[in-house]
């Protein structure tokens, strides 16, 4: 099947965690990242909340005249105080239909430092990728060499044939996040619609 770069995308999901995390760095990085965003005229979804790395991320694109939507289930809008000030806030009542959401608008994945959530809602977006259900592409940013055992761990897959070599055309791997926007669009697709239905 013909492969071809993707155009830029129109808007980007960003998984990460509603805390700071240990190191500044990753709040500042977000923030920057929300920045860039905005600057190239890229629209974030997100998860909604108004602490943590995902504050960072909306507050940088908002900051910067930029487009916010934030999907967040009701019973977390209390406990990761959800944003007051995005462009639009949907609230959804189970956490599949978050995702769900977040899949619908945005043309592409990008990954933060984060925790168990983070790292569950990567995994099904890339597993529905892997099943052939849609063709977003999905880049992970290092951070400082945070991501670098789940980069080893996806590796092992593939060396174990666990997963197909063509995990590497799905999910790409950057140092920091003014590579994010140039790697999606590099990034091959196969032009596949989504047949992902909801539930």
């Amino acid at each position: 099947m013909t492969k071809a770069a993707l155009p830029p995308p129109h808007a980007v999901c960003v998984f990460c965690g509603s805390s700071p995390g240990s190191d500044p760095r990753y709040a500042s990085e977000a923030r920057r990242f929300g920045r860039l965003l905005a600057e190239h005229k890229v629209g974030l979804v997100y998860g909604g909340g108004a602490v943590g790395l995902m504050g960072a991320v909306a507050d940088g694109t908002l900051s910067s005249g930029g487009r916010v939507v934030g999907i967040i289930p009701r019973f977390l809008l209390r406990a990761e105080v959800g944003h007051e000030h995005l462009s639009e806030r949907i609230v959804v009542e189970t956490m599949h239909e978050r995702k769900m959401a977040m899949f619908e608008r945005a043309d592409a994945f990008v990954v933060l430092p984060g925790g168990i959530g983070t790292l569950e809602e990567l995994f099904e977006i890339l597993s529905w990728r892997t099943l052939s259900l849609h063709a977003k592409p999905m880049v992970v940013v290092e951070a400082g060499g945070y991501w670098d055992p789940l980069k080893a761990l996806i590796e092992r897959c593939v060396a174990a044939r666990f997963a197909r070599p063509e995990l590497h055309d799905h999910i790409r791997f950057v140092p920091a996040v003014d590579a994010v926007l140039p790697t999606l669009t590099a990034m091959p697709s196969d032009r596949t619609p989504s047949k992902i239905e909801k539930t």
